[in-house]
């Protein structure tokens, strides 16, 4: 039997947390005693694991209650998903480090490395999630429409389209030195936009709330200076002047 304080500590989240799953239903404590504290038996800790794990994966909590409430929610079954997710999870992290270490070297001018290297361990899927990412701030329908057109896509022009999108990122990097309101800087953000038809087809604010992500969200941030430290304050800057060029 555990107290919020003792579960909060041993899974490595807020009290907070706990009163909230309480609050939405998602995770109701054992019993409450008669001074009013919240107790939790084994079933509860292994219900908050199970919730743990589908957080690891990204689900909204809305989404965990449901399967967690589903009257064939099997645990040992999901235990098995969990960890052959989390297997492919940090298989891909293994590779991202890779890709640093790799560059790390190539940097120091010790070895050469192809421009494909430079995106090794950056998956097809993981492409797609940020470009959906972006989205979900708008219209979930543009992101269902999005999904069909990029499913719609053979293998060979999905390949094309990211290898197009790698190579605007190279070029602006190339140009940089230029500043972002230069005509070549700006031809890029040009051609970035266009970029962006093959998923969807953003309105200026959105595409500067876009270019605005890959400074303000980590994980954008993170891959963007793996190609250069200075890229994505530059796309930012170099995309708000083309905006207010076309306001």
């Amino acid at each position: 039997m555990f107290t919020v304080k003792q579960l909060s500590k041993m899974a490595g989240v807020t009290p907070r947390t706990l009163h909230h799953y309480d609050d939405i239903g998602l995770l109701k404590p054992s019993r409450i005693g008669d001074n009013g504290y919240r107790y939790y038996e084994e079933e509860a800790v292994l219900r908050l694991q199970q919730i743990l794990f589908y957080r690891e994966l990204d689900l909204p909590l809305d989404d965990i209650k449901k399967i967690l409430g589903r009257q064939d929610f099997d645990v040992m079954g999901a235990l098995h998903s969990h960890k052959e997710a989390l297997q492919k999870q940090a298989a891909r992290i293994e590779r991202l480090i890779q890709t640093v270490d790799n560059t790390i070297v190539y940097l120091k001018g010790e070895t050469r490395m192809s421009e494909k290297g430079l995106f090794e361990g950056f998956s097809e899927e993981q492409q797609e999630k940020y470009a959906l990412e972006a989205e979900q701030m708008y219209d979930p329908e543009t992101v269902r429409e999005s999904n069909r057109k990029w499913k719609g896509y053979s293998a060979a022009k999905k390949e094309a389209i990211l290898a197009e999108g790698k190579a605007v990122y190279q070029d602006m990097i190339a140009v940089m030195p230029r500043g972002a309101a230069s005509p070549a800087a700006q031809a890029i953000v040009e051609r970035w936009r266009k970029h962006m038809d093959y998923f969807w087809t953003p309105n200026l604010d959105q595409l500067q709330g876009i270019a605005n992500g890959y400074v303000e969200d980590p994980r954008f941030k993170a891959n963007f200076d793996k190609m250069h430290p200075q890229l994505a304050e530059f796309m930012r800057d170099a995309v708000k002047i083309y905006v207010k060029g076309k306001k």
